[in-house]
C-alpha cells in the first residue's frame, strides 16, 4: 500500500495571513460645537471591525488632546474600494459623561489602543 504525503504540504504562503494592518491617517472636521466628523483610511485588513476600531481610537484621542475625557458614537460608514478600506464616524466629545448606550471613557479606549497597537493621532 503506498502512501502518498506532500513535503510541501502547509509551505504555501496564505497572502491574507501576511496582511499587516496599515493605518492611513484621518481628518476631522467639526461638524458643529463637540460633534465631529473623523474620516480614517486603512489598507491590509479584513473585516469592517477592524477599521470602526481605528476610528474610535482617534475619536477617543481627539477628544484627550481636546482636554475632554469622554465621546459618544453616533454613526460610522464603512466601504471598501480597491483594497483600500475608508470609515466615516461621527462621535460628539464632551468634558462629562454623555447621555446615550455608546459612550467612551477616553483614556480607557486610548488605552486599550495602544495595548492593541491602534495608533489615535
Amino acid at each position: 500500500m503506498a502512501v502518498a504525503t506532500s513535503a510541501l504540504a502547509g509551505c504555501a504562503a496564505d497572502p491574507q495571513a501576511a496582511a499587516v494592518p496599515q493605518y492611513d491617517g484621518y481628518t476631522a472636521l467639526i461638524i458643529d460645537d463637540g460633534l465631529i466628523n473623523f474620516l480614517v483610511t486603512m489598507r491590509g485588513i479584513e473585516s469592517r471591525e477592524q477599521i470602526a476600531d481605528y476610528a474610535e481610537c482617534v475619536a477617543a484621542g481627539y477628544a484627550l488632546e481636546r482636554g475632554n475625557g469622554f465621546a459618544r458614537h453616533v454613526r460610522t460608514n464603512v466601504a471598501k474600494e480597491a483594497g483600500i478600506w475608508r470609515a466615516d464616524a461621527v462621535y460628539t466629545i464632551s468634558p462629562t459623561l454623555p447621555q446615550g448606550l455608546r459612550t467612551l471613557d477616553a483614556e480607557v479606549v486610548v488605552q486599550n489602543c495602544a495595548a492593541d497597537a491602534i495608533p489615535t493621532d
